[in-house]
């Protein structure tokens, strides 16, 4: 890698650490320079603006991350699948937890921009229906199916939330329980 790439690394991992510290309306791009020791036109060099950078988090990192976790998941067990997901989100580093919790924050409206919340619900109505394609063949004996996938994505919301806002472990026995409950397993 060259020292460009790790600049704008150094300038990238920095913002994420800001943006969790600060939201993004209390980071500056000046003190996100300062803290990669380097210059203000150095970080818009790089990237135009912080709306950009933050752009580029959200839209880059996070969706990255997003599809390196599912890329992970092998079983085909649904209750192991959406189990080892929950896990593997608790296991993540601390950086990716920031970029994850930038997500969250995004997707909850609590930081951000219009742009990228319709980037995040555009989002989620793609997952809807790999959620349906995964759980509705374990579910032909349960009554209304559609209203179990949609709880299943509100307790996997609430689990994710629980785990990279509030910085919360789980137990992975509890996580099977409450997910064999909501599929009726």
């Amino acid at each position: 890698m060259d020292h460009g790439q790790d600049l704008k690394s150094t300038i990238k991992r920095i913002a994420v650490e800001q943006f969790n510290r600060n939201g993004y309306h209390g980071t500056t791009i000046r003190t996100i320079a300062k803290e990669a020791e380097c210059s203000l036109p150095m970080v818009y060099y790089y990237f135009s603006s912080k709306k950009d950078l933050f752009h580029e988090i959200i839209r880059k990192d996070y969706f990255d991350l997003l599809d390196r976790e599912a890329r992970k998941l092998k079983t085909v067990d649904i209750l192991d699948f959406y189990t080892d997901f929950i896990v593997n989100v608790m296991n993540l580093d601390e950086h990716d937890r920031m970029v994850y919790r930038l997500g969250v924050k995004v997707y909850l409206s609590f930081d951000g921009d219009e742009e990228l919340l319709a980037v995040m619900e555009a989002w989620e109505a793609s997952i809807v229906p790999r959620h349906y394609q995964l759980v509705l063949p374990h579910l032909k004996s349960v009554s209304n199916p559609e209203a179990r996938v949609r709880t299943l994505m509100h307790l996997l919301e609430n689990l994710i939330e629980r785990v990279v806002v509030k910085n919360q472990t789980l137990v992975e026995q509890e996580i099977r329980e409450e997910l064999a409950i909501v599929l009726g397993l």
